[in-house]
């Protein structure tokens, strides 16, 4: 059996009275495509936050290649390989996409002393190779505030990929997005998980979009893990169309 990259065991997060996430337990598989999905109020994104370190848990593990990540600050959930792209647009607004890419590789290699300097040969590649990969290569030197949604959405994971993680956070890739945005965006994930070798774990909306992407499928429903399994098999669970048309799944 397959170590997971990814363990996570009781996961909790209450605010005052209300418990956002209600001790969630999941494993991600090395090299898999999984998504979390489940209506407004789930617990997703908590459940992310919990993940990568912006948030603290009120209980429970976060475990990642071995290591206990559990509470870490999210630089140090960086360093050990788990990068994530956010679901509200975070980039440079006034550098460009090579300035802004560059930028993240060399806070990865802890030389943001030379951002003032001309940046080398080695690392403007590498940030030309890492646009190219995201259908960024024509507006390299364009800034970032000038890009339309879709195109800033693919900055914000170059920017993750600078950071060389071993999984891949993206929460709501789509949102917002176009039908031609979005078939761009499942064709850079799949083919970004496969060419790199990276895990990715993935919270979204769109059905379509994650039935035709994911090997691995988790459901979550006020908070807990309603289902999970291959994508097939969730999409098939009578409880988990009940929850997405509205009414409450059995107890």
């Amino acid at each position: 059996m397959t170590t997971p990259l990814l363990t996570i065991r009781g996961l909790t997060r209450d605010f005052g009275g209300f418990r956002a996430v209600d001790g969630v337990d999941l494993d991600v598989a090395p090299g898999a495509i999984h998504s979390v999905i489940g209506p407004n109020g789930a617990g997703k994104s908590t459940l992310f936050s919990l993940i990568t370190g912006e948030r603290r848990p009120s209980a429970g593990s976060v475990h990642f290649a071995g290591h206990d990540l559990t509470g870490r600050a999210p630089h140090a959930v960086t360093r050990a390989g788990l990068a994530k792209a956010f679901q509200t647009t975070s980039i440079f607004p006034r550098l460009t996409v090579r300035e802004s890419v560059c930028a993240a590789l060399l806070a990865r290699n802890r030389q943001s002393r030379l951002l003032r300097s001309r940046t080398g040969p080695a690392v403007r590649t590498e940030a030309e190779t890492i646009c190219a990969s995201l259908g960024l290569a024509d507006h390299i030197d364009l800034p970032g505030s000038v890009l339309s949604h879709g195109d800033q959405r693919a900055l914000e994971v170059a920017l993750a990929l600078a950071t060389a993680p071993r999984l891949l956070l993206l929460d709501e890739p789509t949102a917002g997005m176009s039908p031609f945005e979005t078939r761009r965006v499942v064709d850079q994930i799949t083919g970004l998980a496969k060419e790199r070798g990276l895990t990715v774990l993935f919270s979204e909306h769109d059905l379509d979009t994650v039935f035709a992407i994911s090997d691995e499928v988790t459901v979550m429903h006020q908070g807990r893990v309603l289902a999970h399994g291959p994508a097939a098999e969730v999409r098939a669970d009578d409880e988990v169309m009940a929850v997405y048309l509205g009414s409450e799944p059995t107890p």
